[in-house]
Parts: C-alpha cells; sequence; structure tokens
C-alpha cells in the first residue's frame, strides 16, 4: 500500500511549511488525478496513521479528485468518462496529450493559531 508513504509526504510537507509551532491545522486538501494511481480510501486510512502525534492529528483530510482530460487534436480538449479507454469522446479518434489526471497535490492547508496564555 503506497497510500502511506503518500500520506506521510503529505504529513511532513505541511509539517515542514507551517510557520511555527503554535498553530493546530484543521484541514489538508489534496488534489488526486484518476491516473495518479492513488486510492483515495486507502489514503484516507493512511493519512490517519500518519497523522497520528503531529500537529495534523485532528486535521481532516479533504480529496478532490480530478478526471482524466485529453488534447484532441480534433476537437480539443476533452474530459472522459474513464480511464481505460484513450479516444476522444466526440470524434473517437486515439488521443495524443493528457492534459489532466495524474496529479497529486496539496493545494489547501487550513489551521488555526494557538493562543498563548500570558503569565
Amino acid at each position: 500500500m503506497h497510500e502511506l508513504s503518500v500520506a506521510h509526504a503529505i504529513v511532513s510537507t505541511v509539517v515542514e511549511a507551517l510557520p511555527n509551532d503554535s498553530v493546530r491545522v484543521t484541514s489538508v486538501t489534496v488534489t488526486i488525478g484518476a491516473l495518479s494511481g492513488v486510492v483515495p480510501q486507502a489514503l484516507e486510512f493512511a493519512y490517519d496513521v500518519a497523522a497520528e502525534g503531529t500537529s495534523l492529528s485532528d486535521a481532516a483530510l479533504v480529496i478532490e479528485r480530478t478526471p482524466v482530460v485529453i488534447d484532441c487534436e480534433l476537437c480539443g480538449r476533452q474530459e472522459l468518462p474513464g480511464t481505460t479507454d484513450f479516444r476522444c469522446p466526440v470524434c473517437a479518434q486515439p488521443c495524443g496529450t493528457v492534459v489532466s489526471g495524474k496529479e497529486m497535490q496539496i493545494t489547501n492547508v487550513t489551521y488555526d493559531q494557538i493562543s498563548v496564555g500570558a503569565s
């Protein structure tokens, strides 16, 4: 299950990018393309394991899926209905370029500043 290594990478990337140690992450949004090879349900489970004991331990993981989009030479950009047939859904010509659907990226992190009590 490579989703655990992906989850660890997400957690470490976010932790390293935090402005300081006094923040509590509330959500992490990732965009996953249909061709990325990442199984969203497995990533959700792995994320909970990877985030345990970090500033992301209570943060929600929000997964946004992106479809496969091709650039058909005849018809322009077209969204494919699946991931096994790489022909244009309009003209049925084989596609040349995949424009979208391979991505796996962190797109948003929300956090709250933790108040430090005055002495």
